[in-house]
């Protein structure tokens, strides 16, 4: 079986996961979650998040199982900066295998566009 989606940023808010995964009340779907060992950060220049590995860091979002042609339009509307990683995350349940979206190559970041300031963060080359 396909691990779950782990999201963290816009694909929470349900009008938009509904929209661009073309299924209403998918969002009746979203379980919370909580990655251990990630920050959200913003992208430099963008409105949107990333997550970045950081000791201590702990970032809340949701998981959510899909099919194969909601995953399509998902990955559609994150985008060509953004790939699918393996991450494990924490459930009412206990640990669970999920993939997150991640923008490895962005090269810094900006405050978070929801009011909350995140950190900067450049990758090491």
């Amino acid at each position: 079986m396909t691990p779950p989606l782990f999201l963290y940023g816009t694909l929470l808010r349900p009008a938009v996961l509904e929209r661009m995964a073309g299924q209403p009340g998918l969002a009746r779907r979203l379980r919370p979650a909580r990655l251990e060992g990630w920050a959200r950060v913003a992208l430099r220049g963008t409105p949107y998040p990333t997550l970045v590995r950081a000791k201590g860091a702990a970032t809340a979002g949701a998981l959510l199982r899909c099919g194969p042609a909601a995953l399509a339009r998902l990955a559609a509307y994150e985008g060509a900066p953004y790939r699918l990683v393996p991450v494990r995350v924490t459930t009412r349940r206990g640990p669970r295998r999920a993939r997150a979206w991640v923008a490895p190559r962005w090269r810094g970041a900006a405050p978070d566009p929801a009011g909350g300031a995140l950190p900067l963060w450049t990758p090491r080359v």
